[in-house]
């Protein structure tokens, strides 16, 4: 099965199958603001999927899941690819970012993003949200009533 080599969340990132990638803010794993509920206008997942040589050209199913501080699912989202590469035997990275725009967080708290390949979880990233007064340039806004 196709495990996560790599994953993380970005301001921005911009990925191309079999050529590298590019990243704006890179790194995050907090986010702050003065009220809540708390819209994140825009978060960018970049994953590098691993794929053995003998999963290659077959489809995978990815699946993303934001959960909040109680567990419970904030938003989900499902795909699938086929990993294409070279017919050298070799296993293969295949780098992808998916954009997340408009995400409401109701509170505060210690919110995950499970990523799921195959319908089996492969790696969980945490996100803290905070409530303050500003984070350094990261910008939302509170969610429209």
């Amino acid at each position: 099965m196709p495990d996560i080599e790599y994953a993380f969340l970005a301001d921005a990132a911009e990925t191309n199958p079999g050529h590298k990638f590019h990243v704006l803010g890179g790194g995050i794993t907090r986010i702050g603001g003065p009220t809540f509920p708390l819209v994140h206008a825009h978060l960018a997942l970049v994953v590098g999927l691993l794929v053995t040589a003998p999963e290659t050209k077959r489809e995978h199913e990815l699946g993303i899941v934001l959960l909040d501080p109680d567990g419970r699912d904030v938003t989900s989202a499902t795909g699938s690819l086929v990993a294409r590469g070279n017919d050298d035997g070799r296993d293969n990275i295949v780098t992808f970012s998916v954009d997340l725009y408009g995400i409401r967080f109701p509170s505060p708290g210690d919110y995950s993003f499970r990523i799921l390949v195959n319908g089996s979880e492969r790696k969980r990233l945490g996100l803290v949200l905070v409530r303050s007064g500003g984070d350094g340039g990261i910008q939302i806004s509170p969610a429209e009533s």
